[in-house]
């Protein structure tokens, strides 16, 4: 696999695990251009993701990989000036922030926005006061035991591993089609990041699209089925998970991994 520029390969799928093998192009970017006051920040980004598919949006800090996220879920900043964001043929980028939300995106992002003074399931009822609601309170529990165990407890006195459950949980409370998590792993043991790991992988099997920016890009890759890297953002390399696990110079330049 070469470095690219303009060749974007869409990488080999595991057809027992996932949908993105035989799918169509699920959510499509297209030369974003996106802006911070005049500050140019995420520059000409192109690429595509499957239906049931896990993406990691790698980079060093500053790259643009928050922004790419953030502009994706059509937040005001930073504000898209050029481009196209295509979501199951709905034209995101004509959206505002709360219009995308209901056309199924939802952002996690780094600070996980647990509402202070609400239970665990008073932050997940909450979630699904306006359609479309998704998943069960059950359902969420199922899948989240730990959850069910605290949810009287405040959702801001819950572990750090907790609170991303819950955040993820809350995500899920709405009928999503994309999962946008911003640094899920930040700060968590090893163990709660497999804990974590593991949940998402049963949420991609679900149907659920994921876009996952993280600093631990080893732990992002042996998860994700393909990986894109942005470099002061710009895409430097599109391909497979694995290539870039494989690929000891490319992360060296790109990752410092």
């Amino acid at each position: 696999m070469t470095h690219i520029e303009a060749i974007r390969p869409h990488g080999a799928f595991d057809r027992n695990r996932n949908m993105a093998g035989t799918s169509a192009k699920y959510l499509s970017v297209w030369g974003i251009q996106a802006y911070y006051g005049e500050s140019y920040i995420v520059q000409d980004v192109s690429f595509d993701i499957h239906e049931g598919e896990i993406l990691a949006l790698l980079g060093r800090n500053g790259a643009g990989k928050t922004s790419t996220l953030r502009t994706i879920a059509r937040l005001d900043n930073p504000a898209l000036k050029h481009g196209e964001i295509w979501l199951d043929h709905q034209p995101l980028h004509t959206m505002r922030a709360h219009q995308a939300a209901q056309a199924g995106i939802a952002l996690v992002p780094e600070d996980r926005r647990i509402i202070p003074g609400l239970t665990v399931e008073e932050n997940l009822r909450l979630a699904q006061i306006q359609p479309p609601v998704g998943w069960s309170l059950s359902r969420i529990y199922e899948l989240f035991p730990r959850l069910g165990e605290r949810r009287q407890q405040e959702g801001v006195t819950l572990s750090g591993g907790e609170q991303q459950m819950l955040a993820i949980a809350r995500a899920l409370a709405r009928d999503i089609k994309v999962l946008l998590l911003d640094e899920p792993y930040e700060g968590l043991a090893p163990v709660i990041v497999q804990e974590i790991a593991k949940t998402l992988a049963i949420i991609r099997d679900q149907g659920i699209t994921t876009i996952i920016v993280e600093q631990n890009a080893v732990a992002a890759l042996k998860l994700a089925d393909r990986a894109v890297i942005l470099d002061t953002g710009s895409v430097v390399f599109d391909g497979s998970a694995q290539e870039v696990l494989d690929d000891e110079a490319l992360r060296s330049k790109y990752l410092a991994i």
